[in-house]
């Protein structure tokens, strides 16, 4: 490595910046190969274009682009309601985005969810990959709450996600019947999706009284607002099988 770039990266890494530089090259774009593949980016790293607030409208202004990364510069430790959605509905489709949080931080990926007019938040419809200070944060010490689970329905093998204030690596893979989900390479979660297997790990957990919990074939995907500071950058999907020509 030439010297004037060893001293760039020096600097970069004494200015404590926050921008996203990812292994395979510049952040938050897609290689020929991810576009002959189908891959579009969700978040271009400029701005919240396709992307809107759970409860309808525009993003709310806790949602910020600095640097090439998308935050949730929110504090209160609450949920508010201003989950970040897509604009589209995605069905069968492979997800991957890299994420970190702040120390006993909170936030969650969700999918295949629905705002319907008998429910309030996006949790009582979509399914939930957590996003999870696990050391830092009370729900580390439940093993079905750790970074990585599909919360409150699988256990994660421990000790698999980052420290406080360090990039995670997450992909999704949801195909017709079953749910996979990844983080910084394990497995963190493999189980049917629609039959009595799957209804009868739903009745086994917190959202056994939330009718419209994981029913839905397709859905929005949502940033947790959880009132907690958390960043995703990298943000790539494509979708697979019958719907890959869909929106």
């Amino acid at each position: 490595m030439r010297k004037t770039a060893c001293i760039a990266l020096a600097m970069l890494a004494l200015t404590g910046s926050t921008i996203a530089v990812a292994k395979d090259g510049t952040p938050n774009t897609l290689t020929a190969r991810e576009r002959s593949a189908g891959w579009k980016l969700l978040f271009d790293g400029r701005n919240l274009n396709g992307w809107g607030s759970f409860s309808g409208g525009a993003p709310s202004p806790a949602w910020q682009v600095r640097d090439g990364t998308l935050e949730l510069t929110a504090t209160s430790g609450k949920m508010s309601g201003g989950d970040l959605v897509t604009a589209d509905r995605y069905g069968a489709f492979e997800l991957t985005l890299d994420w970190k949080v702040q120390a006993g931080g909170n936030s969650g990926v969700l999918y295949l969810a629905r705002n319907l007019p008998e429910t309030k938040q996006v949790y009582e419809t979509g399914l939930e990959m957590q996003v999870l200070d696990d050391a830092g944060h009370p729900d580390g010490k439940i093993p079905s709450h750790h970074a990585g689970a599909l919360y409150d329905i699988t256990i994660p093998p421990t000790g698999i996600s980052h420290p406080a204030g360090q990039w995670n690596h997450a992909r999704l893979l949801v195909e017709p019947g079953r749910i996979r989900q990844w983080l910084n390479g394990t497995p963190t979660a493999d189980t049917s999706y629609g039959d009595e297997a799957w209804r009868k790990r739903v009745a086994a957990s917190k959202f056994a009284k939330m009718p419209f919990f994981g029913t839905f074939g397709d859905g929005v995907i949502a940033l947790q607002d959880h009132g907690e500071p958390v960043a995703f950058r990298n943000i790539k999907i494509r979708r697979i099988g019958p719907s890959a020509k869909a929106g």
